[in-house]
């Protein structure tokens, strides 16, 4: 029948799709980039500081899988990661419409499926967690909204409510007036807002609790992992500046205490978008305090200076199509066992991006799995594959022996 994870990770490969599988799996490429993430990892588990990071990377040289490795490693320090693709409809310069984005991509450390609902079913009014949540909600923010929240849902017996008041948590934001009402409900008691919440202003609050419920129920810290991070220079010019500011935002200590956001761009995104759409003159230009701009301006000198991701060197890539191999064999329950050398010869013509090179790779394992052959190899009655060269001075599996 074959190892069925072995089988996800070989379709996602086929695909070439990225996959938190393949990350996980495949994450021994690029140690260096990789131990510094690692060991920034365990600084915000044993020390509960937040930080972040950029890089930068050509397309297809592996920044998604990049994430999906990073996502691998926190989990496996029990680390809540959430992943992000920007888009559209998910923008990094209003984090208010940002945040319920965050939430549907948050996965828990065990967990396939993402989500955070089974969180809330772990801890009732009165227990330790609850209370130290509660403490928080009315000291710790900006306002006291979610303390009414909170409490109102642990109060409900109403499982109605209850999905109302966790739509509110996850980001699905309800009008004060129906905190109000839901709070006076079960307790007769106003809700007295020392700040009116508007989302827009306040939504870092919600940010704050997320992390501060994740180390309450007892793990190491929150990973915020941004792909397709680029699609900023779309944006229009002051919600590219918000976009800037909001990286820096998240990538200190000033709110959030025990997270790492880490960011990746095109490697183009420096004289594409900084230089041709003069950045920096908009900084200047702008209506925003010092304190912001020192931020935006911060942000812009991370994306220039950003460590790019070198191409796999020849032992790195000869690594990952061993591994390829293993995974092929355990999927499908059998043997290959090829000569990598010129199997990387071959990948290296296919294509010049890697996830093409890998495809290539893929399919002809396909190919020898099925017939026992291609046009440039077979499998003998040994089991055992026999390359033949081809005399076409074109053909891209010459030099197979």
């Amino acid at each position: 029948m074959g190892d069925f994870y072995a089988r996800r990770i070989i379709e996602a490969l086929r695909s070439g799709i990225s996959s938190r599988e393949v990350g996980e799996y495949f994450s021994s490429a690029r140690p260096k980039i990789l131990r510094e993430l690692r060991d920034a990892l365990e600084h915000l588990t044993d020390e509960r500081h937040s930080g972040g990071r950029i890089i930068s990377g050509k397309y297809g040289e592996g920044k998604t899988h990049l994430l999906n490795t990073a996502a691998g490693i926190a989990s496996q320090q029990n680390i809540v990661v959430s992943r992000i693709t920007l888009s559209k409809e998910t923008p990094l310069s209003s984090l208010h419409v940002l945040y319920p984005k965050v939430v549907q991509g948050t996965y828990l450390p065990g967990y396939v499926q993402p989500g955070i609902d089974l969180l809330f079913e772990r801890f009732t009014y009165g227990g330790p967690v609850a209370s130290s949540l509660l403490e928080f909600c009315l000291t710790g923010m900006d306002t006291n909204r979610l303390y009414y929240i909170l409490k109102s849902y642990l109060g409900t017996r109403d499982d109605e409510e209850k999905y109302t008041l966790l739509g509110d948590i996850s980001g699905n934001f309800m009008t004060n007036t129906a905190v109000r009402q839901i709070y006076r409900r079960i307790y007769n008691q106003p809700a007295t807002f020392d700040t009116s919440f508007v989302a827009s202003k306040h939504v870092m609050d919600y940010f704050s609790f997320l992390e501060r419920l994740f180390i309450a129920m007892g793990y190491n810290g929150w990973a915020l992992l941004f792909d397709e991070t680029e699609l900023i220079g779309r944006l229009s010019k002051k919600a590219r500046l918000s976009a800037y500011s909001n990286i820096a935002l998240l990538s200190k200590a000033q709110r959030l205490e025990s997270t790492y956001s880490l960011f990746v761009f095109n490697a183009s995104y420096g004289p594409d978008v900084i230089e041709a759409k003069h950045e920096h003159a908009n900084l200047e230009e702008a209506d925003l305090t010092p304190e912001i701009k020192a931020e935006i301006e911060s942000t812009l000198s991370g994306i220039i200076s950003a460590a790019q991701l070198a191409p796999l060197n020849k032992d790195e890539i000869l690594e990952v199509l061993a591994g390829i191999q293993r995974y092929h064999g355990l999927a499908y329950d059998w043997h290959p066992s090829l000569d990598l050398e010129p199997l990387l010869t071959f990948a290296e013509k296919s294509g010049y991006l890697l996830r093409t090179r890998i495809r290539a790779v893929v399919e002809t394992l396909d190919q020898l799995y099925q017939y026992s052959e291609t046009d440039e190899i077979r499998i003998n009655e040994l089991g055992q594959p026999t390359f033949e060269e081809d005399e076409r001075e074109e053909s891209s599996l010459a030099p197979f022996i």
